[in-house]
This record gives C-alpha cells, sequence and structure tokens, in this order.
C-alpha cells in the first residue's frame, strides 16, 4: 500500500478508537500489514496524531547506543520499547540493531550525501570484535548472545537446550573464537541463560526435527507467538482450519509438542469481597446455567485483585452470558463502591433495553448495598446471587479472571514497573479478548463477532 499521509492515519485510528473495528478487520480493509497497523494506532493513542508533524529527527549515537542496549538487554519487546521512544515506525530499531551487529557491534551514524572514494568501508564484524579492552570483548559476545536467543525464542527466560546450542554455535562461526572461550565468558553473567557443555555436544550431535510442510508450522508457529502462549492446540487448529488449513486437533498438538510449544497454565489465587450479610441477599436465578439464548439477557460480574510490586490493583467487569464479550469495565486501586458504581454506568450508557435482563453476583459486600440494588431496579434488571460459599455458581466471571491473570499476569509480573503500567495492559488485553481471541464455543469467532451476529439476525 502507497504510504499514508495524516488525514488517512486519522481515518484509521477513529476506525479503531470510535468504531469499535479490530485491527485484523481494519487490516483486511485497508489492506495493510497487521503489526505496523498496530503500532500506528498505538502510537497516536499514546501521543496524538500531533507525532507525525514533527520533523524527521536526527538520532544521536548516544541515544541509539542506549536504545539499542535496551533492545538487546531487557525484557520488553522491540513493538512497547519502539512505543517508548516514540518512533514512528517499529522498524526503525530493528534497523538499527542490524546495521549495530553489521559494524562490529558499533554504533555508526551515516553522514548525508555521496561518500568519498578514500573512505574506509566499516570494519568486518570479526575485525570489530578483537579488541583489547577484555571487558569489552565480554559485553560485545554477551550482547550478540541475547539478539541471537531473542531473534529464537521472542522473550528471553524461555530458552529450549536445542536454541541455546544454537545461538553459541552461531557465536563460534560468527567470531571465529573458541567454545572454552564462549563457555567462560557467558558463565560470568548469571543473568545468562547456559547449558552444561555435555548438553551442547549433545544438542548439536543430535538431528532436529523435519517438518513436512514448512508453511503449515510456520503458519502455527505464528499464531502461538502472536498470541503470547494463550492459544493450546485446540483453538490453534481452530484458527488454522479459519484460514482453509485441513488439520486436525491431534496433528497440531503433535507439531507443538515436537517442538516444545506450551501455551500458558492456569494458577489459582483469588480475592474475596465476601463480608458477611450487610444487606438484602437476592436469590440465585441462574442455577449454574450460564449461558444465554441471546445478548443482554444475562450479566455476570465480580471483582478480581492483581498485586503488583507491593501494591494492589482492582478490576471490575461486566461479562455477557451470550458471547462472553466484557461489556463494560472499571479499574481501581480500591474495591470501593465508586468501582462497581462506575462499571455501571458505562454499561448503562452503551446499552439501553435490559428489562429482561439478569445480573448474577458473589454476595460481596458491594452487590449487597442499596446504591446497587436501586440502580439495577431503575434500569429493570433483575438482581441473582450465588449461594454463601458457592464460588462455582458464578463460574463463569471466575473462568474469564482465570483466563485474564494467565494469560497476561501470572509469571508475567516483570513486565509491568508500575500499576498504571499494568492498567494499560489489562486494557488491551480485554480489546484482545473481546475482538480477536476466538473461542470454540462459538465455532471459531470472537465474542464481539458472535454478539454482532445475533444483534443482526
Amino acid at each position: 500500500m502507497s504510504k499514508l499521509n495524516k488525514k488517512q492515519k486519522l481515518e484509521i485510528y477513529n476506525d479503531w478508537k470510535l468504531r469499535n473495528k479490530s485491527f485484523n478487520q481494519i487490516a483486511l480493509e485497508r489492506k495493510m500489514n497487521l503489526s505496523s497497523l498496530r503500532y500506528m494506532i498505538r502510537l497516536i493513542d499514546r501521543y496524538g496524531i500531533e507525532i507525525f508533524d514533527q520533523p524527521n529527527a536526527r538520532f544521536t549515537k548516544e541515544f541509539k547506543e542506549e536504545a539499542i542496549t535496551k533492545a538487546l538487554t531487557s525484557e520488553k519487546s522491540i513493538f512497547d520499547l519502539s512505543l517508548e521512544l516514540g518512533l514512528r515506525s517499529n522498524g526503525i530499531l530493528c534497523n538499527w540493531i542490524r546495521e549495530y551487529k553489521k559494524n562490529g557491534y558499533n554504533v555508526v551514524i551515516k553522514k548525508k550525501g555521496r561518500h568519498p572514494a578514500h573512505e574506509q568501508e566499516p570494519q568486518p564484524i570479526t575485525q570489530g570484535f578483537r579488541e583489547t579492552d577484555q571487558a569489552t570483548r565480554r559485553r560485545k559476545l554477551e550482547i550478540a548472545y541475547r539478539e541471537c536467543l531473542r531473534k529464537k525464542t521472542k522473550r528471553l527466560g524461555s530458552e529450549t537446550s536445542r536454541e541455546i546450542a544454537q545461538a553459541i554455535t552461531e557465536l563460534r562461526q560468527e567470531f571465529g573464537i573458541s567454545l572454552d572461550y564462549i563457555f567462560d565468558t557467558l558463565a560470568q553473567n548469571q543473568d545468562l541463560p547456559l547449558i552444561a557443555r555435555s548438553t551442547y555436544y549433545k544438542v548439536v550431535k543430535s538431528k532436529a526435527p523435519t517438518v513436512k510442510k514448512p508453511k503449515f508450522f510456520t503458519r502455527l508457529k505464528e499464531i502461538f507467538d502472536y498470541h503470547q502462549r494463550r492459544y493450546g492446540y485446540r483453538r490453534i487448529a481452530m484458527q488454522l482450519r479459519k484460514e482453509g488449513y485441513q488439520v486436525t486437533d491431534r496433528a497440531v498438538r503433535y507439531w507443538m509438542h515436537k517442538f516444545d510449544l506450551k501455551g500458558r497454565r492456569r494458577n489459582k489465587r483469588r480475592y474475596s469481597s465476601y463480608k458477611g450479610t450487610i444487606g438484602k441477599i437476592a436469590p440465585n436465578l441462574i442455577h449454574r446455567k450460564f449461558f444465554a439464548p441471546l445478548p443482554n439477557m444475562k450479566w455476570y460480574t465480580d471483582i478480581t485483585e492483581f498485586h503488583l510490586n507491593g501494591e494492589k490493583l482492582y478490576l471490575s467487569p461486566i461479562l455477557d452470558g451470550y458471547g462472553g464479550d466484557i461489556v463494560s469495565y472499571s479499574i481501581s486501586r480500591h474495591p470501593d463502591m465508586n468501582l462497581v458504581m462506575t462499571m455501571l454506568d458505562k454499561a448503562f450508557a452503551k446499552e439501553k433495553a435490559l428489562n429482561n435482563c439478569i445480573f448474577h453476583t458473589d454476595q460481596g459486600c458491594q452487590y449487597q448495598s442499596p446504591a446497587y440494588q436501586r440502580a439495577l431496579k431503575l434500569h429493570g434488571i433483575t438482581q441473582s446471587m450465588s449461594r454463601k460459599g458457592n464460588s462455582l455458581d458464578d463460574g463463569l466471571m471466575e473462568n474469564f479472571f482465570g483466563l485474564l491473570k494467565t494469560e497476561m499476569f501470572y509469571d508475567q509480573e516483570y513486565k509491568y514497573h508500575s500499576l498504571d503500567e499494568l492498567t494499560k495492559a489489562i486494557e488491551e488485553y480485554i480489546e484482545y479478548y473481546n475482538n480477536e481471541r476466538i473461542k470454540s464455543r462459538l465455532k471459531g469467532l470472537t465474542p464481539i463477532e458472535y454478539r454482532n451476529q445475533a444483534l443482526v439476525s
């Protein structure tokens, strides 16, 4: 597609922000690369459309070096770092890293205009590595090792023995140095993943699994990586069939096991808002028949708690029993009535016809309050509550919380340095869950696609 002007970029952003179109939908309509589209929209959302009014920046050597070091040593993705730095494209940082490696792990600022004939070409990478300073040599080797692993795994900390062995072999070939020197250097940094020398030889001598259909496996791996290990073999198989591949669940499970592609596993930790009987308790009208034949007939809500660096954050969403989509939500640092009432106000502004709606919760103190019960009554909503001590009575909501925390929080706390970053991540996940994450119960559709299908018919 041709280069977009400022007006076209703003139209695309409004499609996402105001018209609630998903990234996939916009990418198909505009015939754009999905990754570039996501980045452009996130950039505008963070800095405003005015960021494209700024003249092209001339980045200093120090700025580039700091950005490259962050990219190769931190746990943040290239996408997130590019956003943080305010780069206009998510490919700029990748180009800097490529040039950095090409120029012997040194940042080179290119001068404009034609180069004089007598000017020397950049030194090959092997020459650039022959430094007299041992600390500099060790640092360059560590950075090169991190980059090799990042290209293979997308995230440090999840490397397999085969990936580590491949990275070490690439360093030997690239720098022309001995295996002893590599192992001795890497062993001095406890943060770097390393395998035993015997394991290295065992992996190198063993044959890697061969794939009979490389295009099929490449697409499988792309889906697995794009959804950040949130998809298991059933959902990946469903997505592949949706794209036209003739594949069974069993075949996908076989290849995922063969290449050690493991999805995230759930971890059970739960916040309770129960404070005893302090108000009116409503009867249980759901009886664990969670699903509804149409939207806005059965709603569910609860409050869940996030612990991060000694601080707490609370999420209160409304989940629809038809397609499982999140109707509205609010996030706060306190599990008070304002958290719940804000969520209700957003839902009531979005959905008007609620006379046949049953709203189910547990017996939390917020849901026993007169203000909450009065708000439901004013909108013709019938209140329902779980039995005391029966968390499974609100199982649909509990299932969503387990999914949310497994896929974007548990064992990923290191990604978030503040509650503000965690809040933004939760908001992004809910958008992803509503608009991009397919479900087998919905026959391969996303919750919003399933909901819209019912509203149209």
